[in-house]
């Protein structure tokens, strides 16, 4: 892709917008960036990007903004249904995502890794088996470093290790992943995608510019994962840890194997993964499989798993008050990941609920919280919507992070569990997840 000279526009001042913008101009490009936010939110963002000779534009996107542009790249939190952007394209012109803008210049083999709950930790886990087997690796995308990013650092041989979202796979012309892995696919980010269909249908585009010679891994225990095997021209491998599977990864007599066409290999026992939860023996599973297909020895696998800490703000163990451990999920932004959280605890859940509702359904949360809960704390704009869904556990309105903190230590008891897995988005109350989660911590360990 040439960019010297080219007039450019990018849509949204997230990480990855900044960082596109960036890239651009030192490749020559004649770089626009437009954003809804106010002058005074993008503070911290402005100064740089006019450092850079950058035209910046905050409070709204203007109509003629987008108008004459040889290129448009479109952060994942835009949506791609904005009016100016249905113009551009009605108008034929070039608009992508910064993905796929990443993949124009990522000269070696892409790892790619999507799917409703655990990409995160897949994709850390990924990254440290192919380093652990002599793979020289970098990762990014969706996880906090933008792909973009990685550009400048990307040799020929460097595999990239992306957690991709469906806001990003929106957007994508070209992206191609050597293997491309999808964990599983459960109800996300409706007030977005309107549809499951259409959510569904984002997440397999992941899938759209493979060949013969690439791989697809996919979840055999996952309904929907396993419509989607058909929808690629790659080599399909599976995981799954309750059946035994041909090609993939799987369980058999407590021993993780991975099976390709030269026979079956014994990777490590499950009894060593050092992460709590089924999930995260879902997890581990796909990532076996990402790195066994890279090339990646089954010894060198087992040390990275055996080594791995469970990623921040996931299933994350904080401090343990008179008895009460604390854990802190706040990237459980959806019901199934809330789901995954209870079922890791066997009772005694003092669970905290709500944020930003994602067009969500709470009452598939209530057989579990009827079985593991003690009670539930509602916080954030979602509170309401959850209050008049969930039945069969008493639900205390705490409004705030702090107050449900404040009311679930006054009550619990030692042997119990308080568990931040919200279910929601955190964008009502705090900057992102990761606030969230570093708020919790904080509260929690003034507490003790």
């Amino acid at each position: 892709m040439e960019l010297k000279d080219k007039r450019v526009l990018v849509v949204g001042l997230g990480k990855s917008g900044v960082a596109s913008a960036l890239f651009l101009k030192a490749h020559g490009a004649r770089v626009t960036v437009s954003d809804t936010k106010s002058g005074d939110e993008l503070r911290n963002e402005i100064p740089v990007l006019l450092d850079h000779g950058i035209t910046v534009e905050t409070g709204g996107h203007g109509e003629r903004t987008f108008r004459g542009q040889d290129l448009i790249v479109v952060s994942p939190g835009v949506p791609v249904d904005a009016a100016q952007l249905v113009q551009a394209w009605a108008l034929g012109e070039s608009v992508i995502g910064e993905i796929e803008l990443a993949a124009q210049f990522l000269p070696g083999p892409i790892v790619a890794i999507t799917g409703s709950n655990g990409k995160t930790t897949t994709t850390t886990l990924t990254g440290e088996i192919l380093s652990a087997g002599g793979l020289p690796t970098l990762v990014g995308g969706n996880i906090g470093t933008p792909a973009i990013s990685l550009a400048e650092r990307a040799k020929p041989e460097t595999v990239i290790v992306l957690e991709v979202s469906s806001f990003q796979l929106e957007t994508i012309q070209t992206f191609r992943p050597t293997v491309a892995v999808v964990l599983n696919v459960t109800p996300d980010h409706l007030d977005r995608h309107r549809t499951l269909n259409a959510y569904v249908n984002a997440k397999a585009r992941i899938f759209e510019n493979q060949q013969p010679r690439d791989f697809a891994v996919l979840n055999m225990d996952d309904p929907t994962c396993v419509a989607m095997g058909p929808r690629t021209r790659a080599q399909v491998f599976w995981f799954s840890r309750q059946k035994e599977v041909a090609l993939g990864a799987c369980v058999r007599d407590g021993m993780i194997v991975f099976r390709d066409g030269t026979g079956e290999r014994e990777v490590l026992p499950v009894a060593d993964i050092p992460l709590k939860g089924l999930h995260n023996l879902e997890n581990v599973l796909a990532a076996v499989c990402a790195g066994a297909l890279m090339g990646c020895a089954p010894e060198k696998i087992q040390q990275a798993v055996r080594e791995f800490k469970a990623v921040e703000h996931r299933l994350e163990f904080v401090v343990t008050i008179r008895g009460v451990d604390y854990y802190n999920d706040s990237k459980a932004t959806n019901v199934d990941a809330t789901i995954k959280a209870l079922e890791s605890f066997p009772a005694n859940i003092h669970l905290i609920l709500g944020g930003k509702d994602k067009g969500s359904d709470y009452t598939a949360l209530n057989e579990l919280l009827q079985k593991r809960a003690k009670r539930v704390y509602t916080i954030g704009a979602a509170a309401e919507k959850i209050e008049s869904q969930i039945k069969g556990v008493e639900v205390v309105h705490a409004e705030t992070l702090e107050n449900a903190l404040r009311k679930a230590n006054a009550v619990a008891q030692a042997g119990d569990v308080v568990l931040l897995a919200p279910a929601c988005a955190s964008f009502d109350q705090f900057k992102n997840y990761e606030q969230r989660g570093q708020v919790f911590k904080e509260i929690v360990r003034g507490l003790s």
